[in-house]
């Protein structure tokens, strides 16, 4: 086994250090390595020294010890925003997520230099975004930190990925399965037309009638709407996350409730004499710059409907649990919905109890057809009997 020395010493300041030395098994000479200011910091290099040894892996050693470049986790950060923005594939909705989480780690790490951040610097912080918020949000955080790992690692401001070895936390208890029944939904869009958003109504139908996400909702132009189309109009919703197309006819809740926004949105810009910048969006503002977020309004509402720890998104869970309780299946779910695979639509379909209620009804109906009443039993028995005098004669 390799021969790797850690040795305890004092500066001038009077700091502590901890210099970590091996013992070359060619030269049996001892060789300087680094030096750090942590003892398990020392204690992580030795451990990795060994290994290193052990396997002849020298060339690593000897990278290792080069001076790295003195960048600073926010210049890691920046070139990583360029790469981000240079990527035609991504979307701006995610590029936008990405700059937000990456901006949120920049607090805690920007000035310090890269090579100095440590797997328990990450660890840490990971941890603590974990216990103020949630394993998701944590797990964005982690994500970026991994990518500006990767970025440091290829730019030469550290020769190892401290995030490497990191996990994700386990999302699984924290997958949301809220929706709501028909009278909730009902009164949430009564309460949503008194509020100053106008806009609200016709979103909430879409994303319950629809399960259009908050992103294909807002996305929306005069040219994926057609009122006219066969009496009842259609609709075609384009989902960026995984690039899916889907059209389907409008319902008339939706319908009235989008004729309704436009009128109102026309006339106002009419009343305030603001003209159009001649976007297409249907959900924008009277100059014509789109709605990017309606939290406010959101929440206003849902406070108004007596309802709780409710998300727009949910709204997708509530149009799968709705049609799987009106009759459809999973299949026909997904295609409607627009998910990829069906195990996905299944997160999605709650089985509550009004619809356990109605395939238990039909099982009992199924049962039913097959008893006999006593009286039915007593004909049989009797017809029976007739027919065994008959032969015996």
């Amino acid at each position: 086994m390799a021969t790797v020395i850690i040795q305890k010493r004092k500066g001038k300041t009077g700091r502590t250090s901890y210099g970590v030395y091996y013992k070359d098994p060619f030269t049996t000479r001892r060789k300087y390595f680094k030096t750090y200011y942590r003892l398990k910091d020392a204690r992580r290099a030795a451990s990795w020294l060994r290994d290193l040894i052990d396997n002849g892996e020298f060339v690593e050693i000897e990278k290792s010890r080069r001076r790295p470049h003195l960048l600073t986790y926010s210049e890691v950060c920046g070139a990583l925003r360029r790469k981000w923005e240079s990527r035609r594939s991504l979307s701006p909705k995610t590029l936008s997520d990405y700059r937000y989480w990456l901006a949120k780690t920049e607090r805690e790490f920007g000035e310090k230099l890269f090579f100095e951040l440590t797997h328990d610097d990450i660890d840490t912080y990971r941890g603590k975004v974990e216990e103020i918020w949630s394993k998701v949000t944590a797990n964005r955080h982690l994500f970026v930190i991994k990518q500006a790992c990767k970025a440091a690692v290829a730019h030469r401001a550290a020769f190892t990925d401290p995030a490497a070895d990191i996990p994700y936390f386990s999302e699984k208890d924290h997958q949301r399965n809220r929706f709501i029944y028909p009278n909730e939904l009902w009164n949430l869009l009564r309460v949503s037309r008194k509020i100053k958003a106008k806009y609200l109504p016709s979103l909430i139908c879409l994303g319950a009638e629809h399960g259009a996400s908050k992103q294909e909702a807002l996305s929306l132009t005069e040219d994926d709407v057609n009122f006219d189309f066969m009496v009842r109009g259609s609709i075609r919703f384009f989902r960026t996350k995984n690039n899916r197309e889907r059209t389907e006819f409008l319902m008339p809740e939706t319908k009235r409730e989008m004729m309704t926004w436009l009128k109102h949105r026309d006339w106002m810009r009419k009343r305030k004499k603001i003209s159009s910048n001649g976007s297409k969006l249907i959900f924008c503002h009277l100059d014509g710059s789109p709605i990017l977020r309606f939290d406010a309004a959101w929440r206003k509402a849902c406070s108004l409907a007596g309802i709780e720890n409710f998300h727009f998104h949910d709204l997708r869970h509530t149009f799968c649990s709705n049609m799987l309780t009106a009759g459809a299946n999973l299949k026909d779910i997904k295609d409607m919905i627009g998910h990829d695979d069906i195990a996905m639509t299944d997160r999605y379909a709650h089985l509550d109890l009004s619809r356990k209620l109605l395939l238990q009804e039909r099982l009992a109906e199924h049962y039913s057809t097959g008893r006999l009443s006593r009286e039915d039993i007593g004909k049989m028995e009797q017809e029976i009997r007739v027919s065994a005098r008959k032969k015996a004669k």
